[in-house]
């Protein structure tokens, strides 16, 4: 088993910048990759950017691009989502997630999600 715990999330104003963190504990040595996933009120979750935790290759949906880093320490098995220009459509519930395997199946572990909210 793996244990994910997100920490950072918080209110921000349009165009402010936001650091999410996602501290890993357990079988940490069965993870594959780590992604940031978000769920907006009335929305279902969708995959926003990830890492290859071995090589650091990252990747990202286009609403990220040019706006949200994601990087990690391998040390403290931790990753981090640094968010910059932020838009009010950003507003969700972020969530980390582990994989063992790849892009074609979904994280199995998930922490419990941290909020972050946008005002204009």
């Amino acid at each position: 088993q793996v244990q994910l715990v997100e920490s950072g999330g918080g209110l921000v104003q349009a165009g402010g910048s936001l650091r999410l963190s996602c501290a890993a504990s357990g079988r940490t040595f069965s993870i594959y990759r780590m992604e940031w996933w978000r769920q907006a009120p009335g929305k279902g979750r969708e995959s926003v950017i990830g890492i290859i935790w071995s090589t650091g290759v990252t990747y990202y949906v286009d609403s990220a691009k040019g706006r949200f880093t994601i990087s990690r320490y391998i040390a403290k098995s931790t990753v981090y989502l640094q968010m910059n220009s932020l838009k009010r459509e950003d507003k969700a519930v972020y969530y980390c997630g582990a994989a063992s395997g790849g892009r074609t199946t979904s994280p199995e572990y998930w922490g419990q999600g941290t909020q972050v909210t946008v005002s204009s």
